[in-house]
């Protein structure tokens, strides 16, 4: 999971709608771009929930299409091309798939009176580093969907370079470091691409960034299948060294880069923020963490556990219902899901089923590279226990080169607070520069073995 998880959990409209999209300028002329693909676009306006349907316009920029169409901060708008805004995701799936070059109907309210209009919303523009050669090029998946890849190399480099496959988290959220995007995560990621001296290759999810498809209702499998498709794209690139790739997965995507570092040889595994067990057992974790955090008593939460989220859980992920469904058959139940009825973290119910199936554990346990593992000690997200219990079993088969750092005072978003409640409140936090340059070190080494 990554910030948006956090924001849907705390039950508030992700960052894509609450501040989506007010950017300021990367020129896009340095970019070598694919152009196959319709290239993304911003609002270029900031909004907010408007407690039901429509979406609120809290702040419009002096070029926003949206004002040049006539609206104003302080309209809501209720749909677009005929799609209507209903709750969070259908806000966030309509800007996922907002894209340059195309005339909107836009349909809005201004006190009683609903009105229309038309606009046409500008390209977001491309990255560029100074001295980084992007590339954004794609794939398609087994599943059909066009994917969008961005590859990254230090212009002037000569030979076969090694290469960091990058493996994102779980929840919804474009991995393109647009402008205006300040997320220390994204910091981690730049500091890969303008730091290593290495080619590094990001993967669109489904939906996102100029990936076709919608990613609020892609599976774990075909999520997973793009992945392994861009993977052998990055493997046969001319300017890549297919023997010294490493894989650099955050969150959910650290649980899954054993996966992809057994099956196609890679040469080392950096984790930042991984598990262990099944996601049945993380969501109970979790649930008792969260109560925890919450100042909830212990024989509260221990009732809670048993009474609620044993069978919610096992309802969704063990018995592969929604929520829903398990709502359906157990009212009482209502008040403790918090998730939507057929969506959890931005995800379908169908993701959770296949990744409950997926076998990480085992995975890890058969691990044979050297490997890099990051927790931090204030990271409420994932289990110090976890994180304890690879090593033991990577240990126990006789794995030599495995090392794991507890980060003090590092939550799950690479961001350091005083406690893991601090995060878990959302409060202010801060950067360390350790926090990337770690990564890159770690990166760097484990190519050079």
């Amino acid at each position: 999971m990554n910030t948006d998880t956090a924001n849907i959990r705390r039950g508030t409209f992700g960052l894509k709608a609450l501040g989506a999209v007010l950017v300021l300028g990367l020129s896009s002329l340095s970019a070598a771009a694919d152009d196959t693909l319709p290239r993304r676009a911003q609002w270029d306006a900031r909004f907010e929930g408007n407690g039901g349907a429509g979406i609120r316009i809290r702040e419009l920029t002096d070029r926003s299409p949206l004002a040049k169409a006539g609206l104003k901060a302080g309209d809501i708008m209720i749909q677009v091309d005929g799609r209507a805004i209903v709750g969070a995701a259908a806000w966030d799936d309509l800007t996922d798939s907002l894209v340059a070059g195309k005339d909107y109907a836009i349909q809005y309210r201004r006190g009683a009176v609903v009105k229309a209009a038309k606009a046409r919303f500008r390209a977001i523009p491309y990255e560029a580093y100074d001295g980084i050669e992007v590339s954004y090029d794609q794939i398609t998946s087994d599943y059909g969907a066009r994917q969008r890849v961005i590859i990254t190399r230090p212009k002037g480099a000569s030979g076969p370079l090694p290469a960091v496959f990058v493996l994102q988290g779980l929840s919804c959220s474009s991995i393109e470091n647009i402008p205006g995007r300040n997320s220390n995560y994204m910091r981690v990621l730049t500091s890969l691409v303008t730091e290593t001296g290495m080619v590094v290759m990001r993967v669109e999810k489904p939906g996102l960034g100029d990936s076709e498809g919608n990613c609020s209702e892609t599976d774990f499998k075909a999520e997973l299948n793009g992945y392994e498709v861009a993977l052998a794209k990055l493997q046969r690139l001319a300017y890549v060294d297919p023997s010294r790739i490493i894989v650099y997965g955050n969150s959910m995507g650290s649980a899954i880069a054993p996966y992809f570092a057994n099956k196609y040889s890679l040469k080392g595994v950096i984790a930042d923020g991984t598990y262990y067990r099944t996601w049945f057992e993380h969501m109970l974790e979790i649930e008792r963490r969260i109560q925890r955090m919450q100042g909830v008593e212990e024989t509260v939460i221990n009732d809670r556990i048993n009474r609620a989220y044993i069978p919610l859980y096992h309802g969704m992920l063990i018995a592969k219902k929604s929520y829903a469904d398990v709502v359906a058959e157990q009212p009482l139940l209502a008040e403790h899901n918090y998730h939507g009825g057929h969506h959890m973290y931005g995800r379908p119910m169908r993701f959770y089923h296949q990744m409950q199936d997926f076998d990480v554990a085992g995975n890890w346990a058969s691990l044979k590279v050297p490997v890099r593992i990051r927790w931090g000690t204030n990271d409420w997200i994932m289990s110090e226990y976890d994180n304890d219990m690879i090593m033991e079993v990577l240990g126990a088969a006789g794995h030599t080169d495995a090392e794991l750092h507890k980060f003090d005072g590092m939550d799950h978003w690479s961001t350091i607070h005083p406690t893991a409640a601090a995060s878990f409140k959302g409060e202010a936090g801060t950067w360390d520069e350790r926090i990337a340059s770690q990564i890159v070190t770690w990166a760097q080494d484990l190519a050079s073995k």
